[in-house]
């Protein structure tokens, strides 16, 4: 009996891992996992490819890039710590309930994209309409440079104190969009929260981890040259930068996207848990902090396994962020998104959910 119970044990054992992902990076298994809710399994597509809520900028929208290219430069930027980190008021009148209008927010950041449904560039009056409803946030985060979007957000931003976490979206004319980001910023620099070079480089393929090490040990270089002081990173999905520690130990701080729903064996419940433990084993590994650079749940598309779209999941997966990132003040978070983004476009990965994060009203 006692073989057959062996026996048993070794077969089902079996089938246990063949049912595992094979292609989690192996990383992850020498950082301790603080709670049991915590599951690092890199959710991805059929062809390897992670799964995200990263749209491509709307093809419409590139009237105001910059022009000339700049050839990024080998720069040798691992040997020195960059652990510069943004600094945000302290406000301790904390309201965490997401449903209050108005409410307090606990100064966490929250994404911002300036089109509109057809994928044209809002005007300054459209943006000034939209940051006006996001004053109750400490930052806000955009992507890239069309648009003229660094002008128009940073205009509609100062009369609030609110910060810009500006960036730029590839590696396309780097220094070009850089220059685009501190002259919109001048004179007063110290609005900028964060410059991030590119958006997710890794997980789109765009480019290798190489690359854009070297990139933002460039782009670091340039923008001290223009004066600004502040941090300098490149934002990529949480496994990618399990696989590619190296993005964090270049930054001034490791930039995680990071959303829940794409776990198909979490409910919004667990949201916060998971989300925060993924912070901090990305902070073990590479001894850095670090900042989700995006985190949400949709309100309308179609299930995800537990993960399931609709307006009280959704109130409940932001609530569940908002108090497991609420003992910062909130600076480590950025939620997922200001507003509906009409213009995106959904494929098969996004369960029909692509245009339905916002977590406010226009």
């Amino acid at each position: 009996m006692k073989q057959l119970t062996t026996v048993l044990a070794v077969v089902l054992l079996s089938l246990l891992v063949a049912a595992f992902p094979h292609d989690i990076p192996h990383v992850i298994d020498a950082v301790a996992v603080p709670e049991a809710v915590i599951d690092v399994t890199p959710w991805v597509k059929d062809h390897g490819q992670t799964l995200s809520v990263d749209t491509p900028h709307p093809t419409a929208t590139v009237d105001n890039l910059p022009t000339g290219s700049t050839t990024v430069s080998s720069v040798p930027v691992l040997a020195g710590p960059h652990d510069l980190v943004p600094t945000l008021a302290t406000n301790t009148n904390v309201d965490l309930d997401v449903n209050t209008k108005g409410a307090n927010t606990h100064f966490f950041g929250i994404s911002y994209s300036p089109y509109n449904a057809d994928s044209t560039c809002k005007n300054d009056a459209e943006v000034k309409a939209d940051i006006d409803k996001l004053t109750h946030y400490a930052f806000v985060r955009i992507y890239g440079v069309d648009c003229d979007q660094t002008r128009k957000v940073i205009n509609a931003a100062r009369p609030h104190n609110l910060r810009v976490f500006a960036g730029v979206y590839d590696l396309q004319n780097l220094h070009a969009g850089l220059s685009t980001i501190v002259d919109a910023a001048r004179p007063d620099l110290s609005i900028l929260h964060t410059i991030s070079i590119g958006n997710e480089l890794l997980n789109r393929g765009a480019n290798t981890a190489q690359a854009v090490t070297s990139a933002v040990g460039d782009a670091r270089a340039y923008l001290r040259g223009l004066g600004y002081n502040g941090p300098v990173v490149t934002v990529d999905t949480f496994n990618k930068l399990f696989e590619h520690p190296e993005l964090c130990h270049v930054s001034d701080y490791c930039a995680a996207n990071c959303h829940a729903f794409f776990n198909a064996n979490l409910v919004p419940e667990n949201a916060g848990n998971y989300i925060s433990g993924i912070a901090r084993q990305l902070s073990a590994l590479t001894g850095k902090r670090t900042i989700i650079t995006e985190s949400g749940w949709p309100h309308a598309g179609q299930p995800n396994g537990r993960a399931i779209p609709s307006p009280e999941n959704h109130r409940r997966a932001i609530d569940s962020l908002r108090r497991a990132f609420g003992h910062d003040n909130g600076s480590n978070l950025v939620l997922f998104s200001a507003f509906d983004d009409a213009w995106k476009q959904d494929n098969e990965w996004t369960f029909g959910a692509e245009k339905y994060w916002g977590i406010e009203k226009r």
